[in-house]
């Protein structure tokens, strides 16, 4: 049977559906969610706005039609609040008095699934996925890859623009399809130049790479360049070679993904990681050991050439997006697979997928060892300095999850990358910065997310808590306290109530309740087979 030529961003997906390997169902209607309001008021918050400017307040906050249109500072810590001094009612009013509002996140490195786990069971709902983001109060994700299919990622990026789903905000990456190991249909630069001006045609925000031959990446970053579209790169070992991550960024790349290809650009006595005979990189064991060995042979903090490759960033304008929380089991297995979500809220397709198995990825545990979590660790602790001095010197670091494979659940693998940054030196301030304002420069989009100011699009997270004080209390199982005020034991205390996604209000206690329930069924219907 002969087959149509894949559309621009197609490509990948239609080479997996014919090995079996489908697209995920599109997301059923929305079924969750209030408004949005003509008049919206979020009465006396303490607000974090996501500049990196310290909380304020008693706030009340107006919304309507879905952008902020007020800001108004009613008041005083310890005192009463002056009634005059407040804006009129709303259609809907939340009492935010001894609560914090925040910017909804942004998740700069997402996938909505992934159809290559469908190889090893059933694949994750698209609304599963999605109401785990939006209970974890992402309401931004950047898809990187579009492996659905960049005509299904375009559809569910309009449909929840309407809000005719429950879903974050799309932008929409296509894969480059330039790599031999995963699919080439590329082979000159008049063919990159012409595949970018047809996904651009189509409505794709992006590009995500895995490398290429430099003459056909360096085509399409300028071409994208030149259309106003964004680039990003997972700088794969088997590419890295020709280009690191210092070589696209001087073609105008806007971002890289991970870590890959940054050792490689602190390298000041080689050009290639020093690989052993036998390497493979198809065999995920030896890909993932060998990983966490690059920062042990690149330039240590505070030299000479580690100094002048952070400049060099830095003139550029480079992002970085490291997603240090997708390998955090290579440091600790049993943490990662023990964590406290996994029995109510990991897909059983998902946690197959994560499972030991020599033809998957990230299923590199068969062979994981304590030497293999004691280089990684080593690793982070360099990987982290550079990040981290790269923040302090005014370069971009936006917080991305990766989340969807290792171990990493949707939603909560985001809080864990919060978590990570801290780690890595970033105050609880500057994390909140990554995980807003940040993430939204990066995306082109920081004069209407991101921020809480007059005149943005009102994404806002109403929490019970400070987020500041503990990032653990942002995980949708909340994080574990005494419960002193009942006399004893336990409780588990969750800190977000509320995200607000254009004005359009979720009950983050309801869209949790969702996905246990969608998990529960799906348990139940394996074991019904």
């Amino acid at each position: 049977m002969t087959v149509s030529p894949a559309a621009p961003g197609d490509e990948y997906a239609q080479s997996l559906e014919a090995r079996g390997m489908p697209a995920l169902p599109a997301a059923p209607a929305r079924d969750r969610g209030e408004g949005p309001f003509e008049r919206l008021v979020l009465r006396g918050a303490t607000v974090i706005d996501g500049t990196g400017a310290p909380p304020w307040g008693p706030v009340d906050i107006v919304v309507e039609n879905g952008r902020i249109t007020g800001l108004h500072a009613v008041g005083v810590p310890g005192r009463a609040i002056n009634p005059e001094r407040r804006p009129g009612a709303g259609t809907r009013e939340i009492d935010c008095h001894g609560k914090f509002v925040t910017p909804g996140f942004v998740d700069a490195h997402a996938h909505i699934g992934w159809p290559a786990h469908a190889a090893r069971g059933a694949q994750p709902r698209a609304d599963y996925i999605y109401k785990l983001w939006l209970a974890h109060g992402v309401t931004t994700v950047r898809e990187m890859g579009s492996i659905n299919g960049l005509g299904w990622s375009l559809s569910e990026k309009a449909r929840a623009a309407s809000h005719e789903i429950a879903a974050p905000r799309l932008l929409v990456h296509a894969y480059f399809p330039a790599v031999n190991d995963m699919l080439k249909t590329i082979h000159s630069p008049q063919q990159a130049r012409e595949w970018v001006q047809g996904i651009a045609a189509r409505g794709a925000d992006g590009i995500k790479f895995f490398g290429g031959a430099p003459s056909l990446m360096r085509s399409a970053i300028e071409e994208a360049n030149a259309l106003g579209l964004r680039t990003g790169c997972h700088h794969a070992q088997q590419a890295v070679g020709r280009a690191n991550a210092m070589t696209t960024a001087k073609w105008g790349l806007t971002s890289a993904e991970h870590f890959y290809g940054l050792p490689e650009a602190l390298f000041d006595d080689r050009l290639l990681q020093a690989y052993p005979a036998d390497y493979n990189y198809a065999d995920e064991y030896m890909r993932f050991s060998e990983a966490g060995f690059g920062f042990h042979l690149a330039a240590q903090p505070g030299s000479d050439h580690w100094n002048k490759v952070l400049d060099q960033f830095l003139e550029l304008d480079f992002t970085f997006v490291p997603t240090l929380g997708i390998y955090d089991a290579n440091r600790d297995l049993m943490r990662a697979r023990r964590a406290d979500w996994h029995d109510e809220y990991t897909w059983p397709g998902l946690w197959d997928s994560f499972q030991p198995d020599r033809g998957a990825h990230g299923a590199h545990w068969f062979r994981w060892s304590t030497a293999d979590e004691i280089r990684w660790k080593q690793n982070y602790q360099l990987w982290m300095a550079f990040i981290n001095a790269y923040k302090n010197r005014g370069g971009r670091v936006a917080a991305g999850s990766d989340s969807g494979f290792i171990f990493q659940t949707y939603g909560f693998g985001f809080v864990r990358e919060l978590e990570m940054l801290q780690e890595a030196g970033f105050h609880p301030l500057e994390v909140l910065r990554a995980a807003t304002s940040q993430g939204a420069d990066l995306m082109g989009l920081g004069d209407e997310i991101g921020v809480i100011d007059v005149g943005r699009v009102a994404d806002l997270l109403v929490h019970d808590v400070n987020p500041l004080a503990d990032f653990k209390q942002l995980y949708g199982t909340g994080a574990m306290r005494l419960d002193d005020e009942n006399g004893g034991g336990t409780v588990w205390q969750r800190a977000l109530r509320y995200t607000i996604r254009e004005g359009l209000v979720y009950d983050v206690a309801e869209l949790l309740a969702d996905v246990r329930d969608m998990v529960a069924q799906e348990r139940e219907r394996l074991a019904a087979q």
